[in-house]
């Protein structure tokens, strides 16, 4: 029987060597390499040619979407697995378009990831606990974008495109806070602000920090009070 070589790769070594040991009691799998970062990660892709990769969407450097997208540009036989810490539809529906296979919150049972790696391995997608062929993700993504679109045309309330972190985030960017003090105030690692900043200026569809605040404050979404109180300080 043919082992399915999975690669591994998660910058927090003790969630990565749990995952690593629970695929070691399957008799199908087999770990063919680890990783910690993004860079790291491809490396092992191009060299090794694993048929799934396992990998985290918050990494120090290239963040997860971003390998997918470059894997599947560079045209690697790879197929990948992306696990978050949060779960945001926005980030489900990218993730699948820049050719992703899955899309997993980390509390995923190590079943059930096993279960995910072997119908990737077959050229299946998993989604919202879905087993899918292309077709069904192509209705899938298809009823997805639709759904947005309705949302941002509806009338009524203003519709905000952003989780609420992302909004959190947004807020302090209004403010003039870097990356790192945002990530102090809103007690998040630095990679992970990082990451909702990419996000944020991907869904308003803007080109920096300043465009970003720019949009907000006029719509309304903030307000500069915040640089009223931090005057006072």
């Amino acid at each position: 029987m043919d082992k399915i070589k999975v690669l591994v790769v998660d910058d927090h070594p003790l969630f990565r060597q749990g995952v690593v040991d629970s695929f070691s009691l399957e008799p199908d799998i087999e770990v063919v390499g680890e990783a910690e970062s993004g860079e790291r990660a491809l490396e092992i892709i191009r060299h090794i040619l694993p048929q799934v990769t396992v990998l985290d969407v918050n990494l120090p450097g290239m963040n997860g979407q971003q390998i997918t997208r470059q894997i599947v540009s560079e045209r690697l036989p790879t197929r990948v697995i992306l696990l978050t810490a949060y779960d945001d539809m926005e980030q489900v529906i990218h993730a699948m378009r820049v050719g992703a296979y899955a899309y997993s919150a980390k509390d995923v049972s190590p079943q059930l990831l096993v279960e995910i790696i072997r119908a990737v391995a077959e050229g299946y997608y998993y989604i919202e606990g879905q087993k899918m062929d292309a077709v069904g993700v192509a209705s899938w993504l298809e009823s997805k974008m639709d759904a947005t679109q309705k949302a941002y045309s509806d009338p009524g309330e203003p519709f905000y495109p952003l989780s609420t972190r992302e909004m959190e985030v947004l807020g302090c960017i209004t403010q003039g806070l870097s990356n790192k003090e945002i990530a102090l105030k809103l007690g998040i690692s630095h990679q992970t602000v990082k990451n909702h900043v990419t996000a944020i200026l991907r869904k308003l569809n803007v080109e920096d920090r300043t465009q970003a605040a720019v949009f907000a404050l006029k719509r309304g979404w903030m307000r500069l009070h915040g640089h009223e109180s931090s005057s006072e300080e």
